[in-house]
C-alpha cells in the first residue's frame, strides 16, 4: 500500500526515542483522529477477510490498539502477546532480537487451538523480531500463521525478510 493514506500524514518522527540514534514512528495522532483511524482498520479488515483467520493475534500494545477492532470487525477472537510477567495463567515464551537490544514475548499457552489459523497484528515492522517470535508461540501451540499485518514497514531494517516464509502486508512503507 501506499503513503496516500491519510493515516500517513498523521505518524510524526521522534528523535533519539526509546534511545539515542532510533526515530520513532509515532502513531498516536493516527489514533486520536476518527477518519484516520477508521481507514487504518478498514484496510486490515480488508486484508484480514481475504486470509480467514480464526484469531486475531495482537503484539503487545499498539498490535492491541489496531488488532482487537479488527477482530471485531471479523467476529473473531482476540489474542495479547505480551512481555514476559504481564499474562496470569500459563504461557509459552519466546526471547527475541530488537533493533536496539533483546526482549522475550510470551501468550498463554491455551490462546491457540491447534489447527487454527491465526492473523499476526502489530503497528510496526522492523527487524522482525517480534512478528518472528509471535508466529514461534503460535506454531508452537499448534496454529497455524496465515498472515502478519502492519501500520508501519521500516523497509530499510530488512524486517521481511526474517518474515518471508509469511503473507506479510504493510500498509505503509519508509
Amino acid at each position: 500500500m501506499s503513503k496516500d493514506l491519510v493515516a500517513a500524514k498523521l505518524i510524526r518522527d521522534i528523535p533519539d526515542f526509546p534511545k539515542e540514534g532510533i526515530i520513532f514512528k509515532d502513531i498516536t495522532p493516527v489514533l486520536s483522529d476518527r477518519d484516520a483511524f477508521s481507514e487504518v482498520i478498514g484496510r486490515f479488515a480488508e486484508f484480514a477477510t481475504e486470509l480467514s483467520p480464526d484469531v486475531i493475534v495482537g503484539i503487545e500494545s499498539r498490535g492491541f490498539i489496531l488488532g482487537s477492532p479488527v477482530a471485531l470487525e471479523l467476529g473473531r477472537g482476540f489474542v495479547p502477546v505480551r512481555k514476559v510477567g504481564k499474562l496470569p495463567h500459563e504461557t509459552v515464551q519466546c526471547e527475541y532480537e530488537l533493533e536496539y537490544g533483546t526482549s522475550a514475548v510470551e501468550m498463554h499457552r491455551d490462546a491457540v487451538k491447534p489447527g487454527q489459523r491465526v492473523l499476526i497484528v502489530d503497528d510496526l515492522l522492523a527487524t522482525g523480531g517480534t512478528a518472528a517470535a509471535s508466529a514461534k508461540l503460535v506454531k508452537s501451540l499448534g496454529g497455524e500463521v496465515v498472515g502478519m499485518l502492519f501500520l508501519i514497514e521500516l523497509a530499510f531494517l530488512s524486517g521481511r525478510e526474517k518474515l518471508a516464509d509469511y503473507n506479510v502486508k504493510s500498509l505503509i512503507t519508509y
